[in-house]
């Protein structure tokens, strides 16, 4: 949802900037995009494995 809303902002601004788009600007937050997807990606990596961890833990019991 978050993507929907930040293709929506970057719309609204190329509208608003009369078809001038600075290369840079999209640039920076296509790199800002894919921090944030890294980020999400290795939390749910260290979830995922925390929970098989847990689940193993319980298995030998």
């Amino acid at each position: 949802m978050s993507k929907q809303l930040n293709i929506h902002n970057i719309h609204s601004e190329i509208n608003n900037s009369q078809g001038k788009v600075k290369v840079t600007d999209l640039l920076s937050r296509l790199n800002q995009e894919k921090k944030i997807e890294k980020k999400r990606n290795l939390a749910l990596s260290v979830a995922a494995v925390s929970a098989v961890t847990v689940f193993g833990i319980i298995l030998t019991l």
